[in-house]
């Protein structure tokens, strides 16, 4: 019987925090994953469009594989000040990578493009990133509309911030943490049947009806190519190599395929980080058989992730919720 964590959070692994600074008027905000004892890093970019930074020192063949923190953030390329703010506070606190008395923190991080949706045209800055450290909490975490998900959209629709997790017959927790702003949609347009409504756990997914997808879906590509991205974070307790975890973070993004479609397009820079605790060993005369289950389970998780964060949105402005384009989806 699969089973998701006490919270169904990326909290779920032990020393992960997440914190959120969300301003409604740009209509934007960030998201931050901190590692309380740091983690072994990985990343995956499978979308055309990305924004991101630290990427490249996550590759296998270069130096460092600890990582302190992950910025998910809005703004596009104005929103890479926010991560600035994060290093200003991991520093404060004293996270970092050893250079004789000094100590570098290391905090790779992705955008999404969702310039222009609010009232205002102002940006995220170094204080924003900041704020969303200080707000870092474990436990239960708000999803929709928050942090790097406020402005986010979804397929035409209002996208937003999703979590889940999923414990392992073993006791491996693996989580994921996802900011739906894609080009494609999550659900079947006709009948807002949802894509990965099968991999629900639980109830998770609320009183949402088992609709069934009739056909094969029609390709709705946004006129405004390059406006989009779907990004996160994976985390689990298990004692993973820097190769590993950029393995899983390939696999992981299986999980975009699940959930929406269509995705890794010319317009999006789907992103997908790793943060290993390193709590819990793996069986070494098991090894590859461990990696492909945490790999497969991971991508699970993350779409559930993704169907989390478009059920939790709410409508803002000219963007509809999907619970407010299709109401008849829910039981009463």
């Amino acid at each position: 019987m699969r089973k998701h964590g006490v919270y169904n959070s990326i909290c779920d692994v032990k020393g992960i925090l997440v914190g959120h600074f969300t301003d409604d008027a740009i209509l934007s905000g960030v998201t931050v994953i901190i590692a309380e004892h740091n983690a072994i890093g990985g990343v995956d970019v499978r979308g055309s469009a990305p924004g991101t930074w630290e990427t490249d020192l996550l590759n296998s063949i270069n130096l460092i594989d600890q990582i302190n923190a992950v910025t998910l953030t809005g703004n596009s390329v104005y929103g890479l000040d926010s991560g600035v703010g994060v290093r200003k506070w991991l520093t404060e606190k004293g996270y970092g990578y050893p250079i004789g008395t000094l100590k570098v923190p290391i905090a790779p991080g992705a955008v999404i493009f969702d310039l222009n949706r609010g009232k205002t045209k102002e940006h995220l800055n170094i204080e924003s990133g900041y704020k969303a450290c200080q707000n870092a909490i474990s436990g239960k975490i708000t999803e929709g509309n928050i942090g790097a998900g406020t402005g986010a959209v979804s397929g035409g629709l209002k996208g937003g911030v999703g979590t889940a997790s999923e414990v392992l017959e073993n006791g491996i927790t693996v989580g994921a943490i996802a900011v739906i702003n894609s080009a494609g949609k999550i659900f079947y347009p006709e009948t807002g049947a949802i894509y990965a409504r099968h991999l629900e756990l639980g109830n998770e997914f609320g009183k949402l009806k088992s609709n069934i997808i009739l056909g094969t879906p029609t390709y709705s590509i946004p006129t405004s190519i390059g406006a989009n991205t779907t990004i996160g974070v994976i985390a689990t307790d298990a004692k993973l190599t820097k190769t590993q975890s950029n393995k899983i973070a390939q696999m992981a993004h299986d999980g975009i395929a699940r959930a929406i479609y269509p995705c890794h397009t010319m317009g999006d820079g789907d992103t997908i980080f790793v943060m290993a605790t390193g709590e819990k060993n793996l069986s070494n005369d098991k090894i590859l058989r461990e990696i492909t289950l945490l790999g497969s389970v991971a991508a699970d998780v993350f779409a559930r992730a993704i169907v989390k964060g478009v059920l939790a949105a709410d409508s803002v402005g000219k963007y509809k919720s999907y619970k407010d384009s299709y109401p008849d989806s829910f039981e009463n």
